[in-house]
């Protein structure tokens, strides 16, 4: 997620797998998680495991040109060494549909099974690394291309895909847009002390990334729950997500 960097700037199945927004989470020990990408090629997944990290995303693709050359050895480093994980893909949307994206993603790591320890594969969607901020797509084109990609996504795995990106991006690229609070789990991307204004739908995010450096390798996050919702996500992300009350 290095153009993150530069621009600086699931949700749940039901009301029990997931907690209550994060405000009213702050003493409590949200589980920690990174991501990471060919950026960082040689985690020591033993130490991120013994520094309390508790899952992870890991760069699998991007467009349909570039598979990770560290994604096998990263995924299987943080499986060998007890992390929940899963993989993310980064979405060129001016370069093919999401289908063809979803569809090559899922053929190069980024499919879904229920292990007990799989998360659902997360679609990075933010701010354009080549050229103009929303790929030059307007808003109403840019939530059909998120539907495309999360449409294929869940009719092959059963698992809506995680929506990675910034409040900033989101409005400014989708018109912020609403539609996919109700099935996709949010992956917000805000380094500062608080999670900010979420994007349109979302009450509350499932992820945080909070830093993009810290005591572990890559992106910094936080699993919005506790260690047991954590563990039954792997499993939750099935049906379209219920909106809490926020009670």
């Amino acid at each position: 997620m290095a153009i993150l960097h530069l621009a600086l700037a699931l949700a749940t199945a039901t009301a029990s797998v997931l907690a209550a927004p994060l405000h009213a989470l702050e003493k409590r020990a949200l589980p920690k998680g990174i991501d990471v990408s060919g950026y960082q090629p040689n985690v020591d997944w033993t130490t991120v495991k013994a520094n309390g990290v508790s899952f992870a995303y890991i760069k699998a693709t991007e467009g349909t040109s570039y598979v990770s050359s560290a994604f096998s050895s990263q995924y299987t480093g943080a499986t060998n060494a007890g992390l929940i994980r899963g993989a993310y893909h980064f979405a060129h949307p001016d370069a093919s549909s999401g289908a063809t994206q979803a569809k090559y993603f899922l053929a190069h790591g980024g499919g879904w099974s229920g292990d007990g320890i799989t998360l659902p594969g997360a679609l990075d969607i933010e701010y354009n690394p080549n050229g103009a901020e929303c790929y030059g797509l307007s808003a109403s084109a840019m939530v059909s291309w998120i539907k495309d990609f999360s449409n294929t996504y869940h009719s092959s795995t059963g698992r809506y895909p995680v929506i990675y990106t910034t409040t900033d991006w989101w409005t400014t690229c989708t018109g912020n847009s609403a539609s996919f609070a109700s099935t996709n789990p949010l992956w917000l991307a805000r380094y500062a002390s608080s999670v900010g204004t979420l994007p349109a739908g979302w009450i509350y995010e499932t992820f945080w990334q909070y830093a993009d450096s810290g005591a572990n390798p890559g992106d910094q996050d936080y699993f919005n729950g506790d260690a047991a919702g954590l563990k039954r996500c792997v499993h939750a992300f099935s049906i379209p997500v219920l909106v809490d009350s926020g009670g």
